[in-house]
């Protein structure tokens, strides 16, 4: 190979990384594995062009002041990028713009299955504005006024916040609330889910059902998004004149804490045939406990879930469920969050629909339970 040839596989001008090619017939030796190839670099890109190297940061800065190289320097300097597979940096140009390009999403608990679909929604939304995304959980009003103090974040999205997690954040730092109280900040978006209009479908389905008494299980946090669902039970409820059967659950500690809860509601004397409940983690709580006590789900108990994750579908019988579109509210958030990042007013955002999505865990009440 003559003197000045870069080995195989390696860009020209690029040195080599220690030990390239060794192991090629039979990979590396055992135990090992190969060091990564050194990324190409700015100075690379200029030698091989033969330009100066502030030459190539000017043809990628994307600036006024790049404009003023020639076109044919320009054409010379992304063609060397493009042999050597070479992808400016974008820090620099963040660093010039003062943001990080960085998004923070802090939900109450990663492991919740609806905060997966809302992360789905961000992140897809977040990749047409040029954003990354970190996800955060288990924080604190502490921890995102640090969060916000930094150079860290361009913007936060603060999902369905319990009360104690909420601070006073700076007033410079653009923040959108995703599923939160409207008056909590005034000067800052929510978007909001129509989480009432869902639970009072859901008790008017069960008493179209014939039920007249309606267990529920719900969740022991105080967010404003739990305060909804249970205002708008009760009216319901009251409405309808029908019974009420209540226990409360921590949503956090999962399917454990709602298999014991519904245990708890299943053997009271004047137990309900129907039981709401305040996600769809704590109704497969009440398929298992239902069945340890030789309960039929839906012909000696119907279930009614929120959220609509995907594992209602594959519960047995299907969970009948209301569907919170998750996506379409992370979607909102970052497309109105994005907007404060351009300095742009951003228009009240109407709250998203919900709807019942009815499957085979609900059926008529027994007779004797219409009483």
């Amino acid at each position: 190979m003559p003197e000045n040839a870069a080995p195989d596989g390696a860009a020209p001008g690029v040195p080599a990384p220690p030990g390239a090619g060794a192991g090629r017939a039979g990979g590396p030796a055992a135990g090992t594995w190969p060091a990564p190839v050194r990324r190409p670099t700015g100075r690379d890109v200029a030698r091989l062009a033969g330009v100066s190297q502030a030459t190539v940061s000017l043809v990628f800065s994307g600036s006024e002041a790049g404009r003023r190289v020639s076109d044919a320097t320009r054409e010379r300097v992304r063609e060397a990028a493009r042999s050597l597979g070479y992808r400016p940096q974008a820090a620099g140009r963040q660093l010039r713009l003062g943001r990080s390009g960085m998004i923070l999403l802090a939900v109450p608990n990663i492991l919740g299955p609806f905060f997966g679909r809302v992360l789905e929604g961000v992140h897809e939304e977040a990749g047409r504005h040029g954003l990354a995304v970190v996800v955060s959980s288990g924080w604190g009003s502490a921890t995102l006024a640090e969060a916000a103090t930094t150079s860290r974040f361009d913007g936060l999205l603060i999902c369905s916040p319990d009360d104690s997690q909420l601070g006073e954040l700076p007033a410079d730092t653009p923040v959108v609330f995703l599923d939160a109280d409207p008056g909590t900040d005034r000067a800052r978006p929510t978007v909001e889910l129509d989480v009432a209009g869902g639970m009072r479908a859901a008790v008017e389905h069960l008493a179209g059902l014939g039920h007249r008494r309606i267990g529920r299980l719900r969740s022991t946090h105080a967010a404003y998004t739990f305060r909804v669902r249970q205002a708008a039970f009760e009216e319901t409820v009251r409405r309808l004149g029908l019974d009420v059967v209540e226990l409360g659950v921590s949503l956090n500690e999962g399917q454990p804490a709602a298999r014991e809860a519904a245990h708890r509601l299943l053997a009271r004397p004047d137990r309900p045939h129907a039981v709401i409940c305040d996600d769809d983690v704590v109704a497969s709580g009440v398929y298992q406990a239902a069945a340890e006590r030789g309960l039929r789900v839906p012909a000696d108990l119907s279930v009614i879930g929120i959220d609509n994750v995907p594992v209602a579908a594959l519960l047995a019988p299907p969970l009948t469920t209301v569907d919170l579109p998750g996506e379409e509210l992370g979607r909102a958030g970052v497309a109105a969050l994005a907007g404060l990042l351009r300095g742009e007013a951003v228009a009240p955002v109407p709250p998203l629909a919900t709807s019942l999505v009815r499957r085979s865990s609900t059926t008529e009440a027994p007779p004797g339970a219409q009483d």
